[in-house]
């Protein structure tokens, strides 16, 4: 990381903004120089459950973010080269899970995921498509794995008691193929799809909660439970190839096939002490992982 990006780094971590209201912070990349920019969020917000932390996604000339504004400001889209606003729309509370684009039957798709349902939105301007409800049973929830794109279908999952649906995409409308509290509940790591299955972290993740989240396979058009690895405990995924490379939180990598017969470990490492909760990176055969004050490149061959 070059020192440029360091400052811009440290400046919107530990300085405070410019502006009273909210900021939404921004890099200008201009004749080979950065700079940052605020640009203040003018709509009261709603209290998130943790703490404030806007999800934003550029989509051609368009920034959007679940920021949880009231007056229909759930979800708000700006034009990423002055700030200006775009449109509006949503009147929920924002999540902790990241909005994501996707091209389906050729149109182009913005999905987020609020604390209460999922919003199918235009991405030049957030305008509302279609909705469907989906939320944890208690307010005192997180819902943090993002919408799952396969295909013509969205997977969403979230622990305390939401589940996990599976939904057709039909233009302005959507249809719910299955629905169930008895198949994946992503607490915090989104689920990986591989021919046919999804692999995840069932249930809560939370310290010394029990029963302990299990590490599960289930078919992808039924919610029907292939294998299950119980007290597996918190971990994120990462699907390389046909192959699994799996991050405990008590700093353990694991690689292993992409099969729906069970789990088969080809190759352990204890690569990070424990406390490692924030999702690994993959690129050019490199793994990036970090715990609470240690980072680590490991290679994959």
């Amino acid at each position: 990381m070059n020192s440029d990006l360091k400052n811009f780094y440290r400046k919107i971590n530990y300085e405070k903004p410019s502006c009273q209201a909210h900021c939404l912070p921004s890099l200008e990349a201009a004749r080979g120089k950065r700079k940052v920019n605020q640009l203040p969020l003018a709509c009261p917000l709603f209290s998130f459950f943790l703490a404030f932390f806007f999800l934003s996604l550029v989509e051609g000339n368009s920034v959007l973010l679940i920021v949880g504004g009231r007056d229909g400001a759930g979800i708000v889209a700006f034009d990423r080269t002055n700030g200006k606003s775009l449109g509006k729309t949503s009147n929920d509370e924002a999540s902790y899970a990241s909005p994501v684009t996707a091209t389906i039957a050729g149109r182009r798709y913005a999905l987020f995921l609020t604390r209460a349902e999922l919003v199918a939105a235009e991405p030049a301007n957030g305008k509302t498509l279609f909705q469907f409800p989906f939320r944890p049973a208690i307010n005192s929830s997180v819902s943090a794995a993002t919408p799952l794109v396969i295909g013509d279908m969205v997977f969403l999952s979230a622990s305390y008691g939401a589940g996990a649906a599976l939904l057709k995409i039909d233009g302005n409308d959507c249809r719910k193929i299955w629905q169930s509290d008895q198949s994946l509940s992503a607490h915090y790591a989104t689920p990986v799809h591989h021919d046919g299955y999804l692999y995840g972290i069932n249930g809560r993740t939370d310290p010394g909660f029990e029963p302990p989240a299990s590490l599960c396979c289930i078919e992808l058009k039924t919610g029907k439970i292939a294998w299950e690895q119980p007290a597996f405990g918190a971990a994120t995924i990462i699907l390389a190839g046909d192959e699994l490379l799996i991050l405990t939180e008590r700093g353990e990598l694991m690689r292993a096939p992409a099969s729906a017969t069970g789990f088969k470990p080809s190759a352990r490492a204890q690569i990070l002490p424990t406390q490692v909760r924030a999702h690994a990176a993959l690129a050019d055969g490199l793994f990036y992982a970090r715990s609470k004050d240690k980072l680590v490149c490991v290679g994959i061959n």
